[in-house]
């Protein structure tokens, strides 16, 4: 139990406690106005309140009833607070599951293991060492098998999903008439569909020809020698509960996706109990195929599984839910499931329900983990408590009537990962905050009829955290006095609203407009349309994509000063003042001062007129940006290409990626296997690493 000033407090004679209270009734007021407003707030509540607010309570009534001796009680045990916290993480650091992270290197030095990068665990950081630092003395007893090689790929790079092949089970070979192996036929059998669905991914079995390539390279290449790391870069993100959204003109027919999109659908990965086990497609990140969802509806479909739907809250049973192909034909869906039933398509992220009734699905899509919006956790980016907390749609059915009721100050948490309509206007009281936000693990859609104006007094700040956004900008009008916008963990979609195929039906739309100079916006872990600000206005881009539409159109500006640290713009940027590092800029770049800032780390396209610049790209003419798609409906929006130039793939500060992505450190874990794998691997086997998407 830790050691509070009130748990001191109670050692004593029951006589000095009594005392002390009589004089706290004589000395001024112990809170301050800000904890007096909170306690009258948190007494309203009464037994409504949650135990986080309860807790609270307790601390401002004890702080209420404190005394001199309380006083200095309460400093004396936060002291010893503090050394009973350093004694017991110097105790965990003594094992590796507990240890800080800075422990690492040291525990492992004592089984001789080198770091090969620096990698710490903590906020936007990857991954540690510490799994693979844990399974070491396995990985060297059991050398050179598939097995290890498997695990060791996963501990080493972080990723959710690996998986080992030996290319040279897959080379056609010659066989000999007296020890004739009918499993390693020539020709694929086209009648086992599994079979013809896994070709081309990490699990297939079709027998390939010689290839005398170098596997370093980053293909699956059959031959002898040949070992392929697949490796599953894309988390699967899950979408807990949320509405279907109709297709236009249909009450049966609809997308899993909130914005109404088609989406592949992923699995969710099944955990590998031994560690001998080798894995297979259920036990990765892969897309779910209609042939994978007809034979492996089991274990696919369910409430902890990869999707589940509930038809007017009831979850549909298994049995009832059958794999169709709902590709778009004429004028409606090419197939129309049985009477009674409910068909999905997992590669378009359709579904066809038998009655028109309210639809909700929980679904997993491939994604990148820890930005944008989603349900991770964020509750490190929440502040303290003590202000008033409204919950919708618990305490209101609608945002707006939450943030009406709330008075200008406190925070409005959306707890649950629906759809929810209309215009929205927040207003901030002067010098105080307003948080609109979703709860932790939650991800929201805002969809917008217009605008969602955000106003506020002198020094006052809003902030908005773990949001979906479309339709229309967040606009902070010209007649407000909002000290501070703050757009966190959100993605403010571009170009939206979007066809259902993906694309924006409103190219280099604005995603926030600033029409007041003194208001500063900063945007953090997002994606965002275009930026619009007044020339005084100063903006902060913090991994985040900034998304004209194309390279052309503008993308922040007029602005004045403009901070782009880890970002990926994509169109012409215009500020007055420009700080840029780590980052790619891909339109034109035209900054008025250019005496001011500087360019670190980055790519600024040729011809740009910015602040001076130190190792940034392009170095060759060759040095372009290449990514895997640059379209938001794409599961590998805003990342690089595997063939992108190193000045750009290992051009950041820590000789990372350039842009967004910067923060996964990416190369370095791709050469930290392979400098692993020369370790662990047979004499004369050579290894490559592929990305499966």
């Amino acid at each position: 139990m830790t050691t509070t000033g009130e748990s001191l407090l109670a050692l004593l004679p029951a006589i000095h406690r009594i005392r002390d209270e009589e004089l706290a009734s004589r000395l001024p007021e112990q809170l301050t106005p800000g904890e007096q407003t909170e306690l009258l707030a948190l007494e309203a509540l009464g037994g409504a309140a949650d135990e986080k607010d309860s807790l609270r309570r307790e601390v401002l009534r004890a702080k209420l009833r404190r005394g001199p001796l309380g006083a200095f009680l309460s400093l004396v045990g936060e002291q010893v607070a503090v050394l009973e916290e350093s004694l017991e993480q110097l105790y965990e650091d003594l094992f590796l599951e507990t240890a800080a992270p800075w422990v690492l290197p040291y525990l492992g030095d004592l089984i001789g293991y080198r770091l090969l990068h620096p990698a710490e665990s903590g906020e936007g950081v990857a991954w540690d060492r510490r799994a693979e630092i844990g399974h070491t003395i396995a990985f060297r007893r059991r050398k050179g098998t598939a097995s290890m090689l498997e695990q060791l790929a996963r501990d080493v790079t972080g990723h959710p999903g690996a998986a080992v092949a030996e290319l040279f089970t897959r080379l056609v070979t010659t066989q000999s008439l007296n020890h004739v192996r009918p499993s390693a036929a020539i020709t694929p059998d086209l009648r086992r569909g599994s079979a013809v669905d896994r070709v081309g991914t990490a699990f297939e079995a079709s027998p390939r020809t010689l290839d005398v390539r170098a596997v370093e390279s980053g293909a699956a290449r059959p031959a002898i020698s040949n070992i392929a790391a697949f490796v599953w870069r894309l988390h699967a993100l899950r979408l807990e509960r949320t509405p279907a959204v109709r297709d236009s003109g249909s009450t049966t027919r609809l997308r899993f996706h909130p914005l109404g999109i088609d989406c592949q659908l992923v699995q969710r990965p099944e955990r590998e109990e031994e560690i001998s086990h080798l894995a297979g497609p259920r036990n990765v990140p892969g897309p779910i195929t209609r042939r994978r969802l007809l034979d492996d509806l089991p274990h696919l479909y369910g409430p902890e599984r990869s999707l589940a739907v509930w038809l007017d809250g009831v979850l549909v049973p298994v049995g009832d839910v059958v794999a169709l192909n709902l590709a778009t034909s004429g004028s409606g869906w090419m197939r129309t499931p049985p009477a009674g039933k409910v068909g999905i398509d997992p590669e378009l992220g359709r579904l066809v329900v038998p009655a028109a009734v309210p639809v909700t699905v929980m679904f997993h899509r491939a994604g990148v983990n820890g930005a944008f919006g989603g349900e991770y956790a964020r509750a490190h980016t929440f502040p303290e408590s003590g202000s008033t907390r409204l919950r919708v749609p618990q305490d209101h059915t609608t945002v707006q009537a939450a943030l009406a009721a709330l008075g200008g100050s406190g925070t409005v948490e959306i707890t649950d990962s629906g759809r929810y309509e209309g215009s929205l206007t927040v207003s901030a009281a002067a010098g105080s905050r307003v948080s609109l936000r979703a709860a932790d693990g939650r991800r929201p859609t805002l969809v917008l009829t217009g605008p969602m104006t955000v106003q506020g007094g002198a020094g006052a700040e809003v902030e908005l955290n773990g949001l979906q956004v479309v339709g229309h900008p967040v606009v902070v009008p010209a007649t407000a006095s909002l000290a501070r916008l703050s757009v966190r963990h959100c993605t403010l979609v571009p170009g939206g609203p979007l066809t259902p195929e993906g694309a924006p039906t409103k190219p280099g739309g604005l995603g926030v407009d600033v029409q007041r100079d003194a208001t500063r916006l900063v945007v953090e872990r997002s994606i965002t349309g275009a930026i619009k600000a007044m020339e005084r206005t100063r903006v902060d881009v913090l991994d985040s994509v900034v998304d004209a539409g194309d390279i052309t159109r503008l993308a922040i500006g007029p602005c004045g000063a403009l901070s782009v640290r880890s970002s990926t713009v994509v169109g012409r940027t215009t500020p007055q003042q420009l700080e840029v590092s780590d980052s790619l800029l891909l339109g034109q770049v035209s900054v008025a001062d250019r005496q001011s800032g500087c360019a670190r780390f980055s790519y600024l396209p040729p011809g740009s007129r910015s602040p001076r610049r130190y190792r940034c790209a392009p170095v060759e003419p060759g040095d372009v940006p290449q990514f895997t798609s640059l379209s938001f409906a794409a599961p590998g929006y805003a990342r690089l290409a595997d063939s992108v130039a190193d000045a750009i793939r290992r051009g950041s500060e820590d000789e990372s990626e350039m842009g967004v992505h910067r923060r996964l450190q990416e190369p370095q874990r791709e050469a930290d296997l392979r400098t692993r794998f020369d370790e662990y691997l047979r004499l004369g086997l050579r290894a490559g690493v592929v990305h499966e998407s």
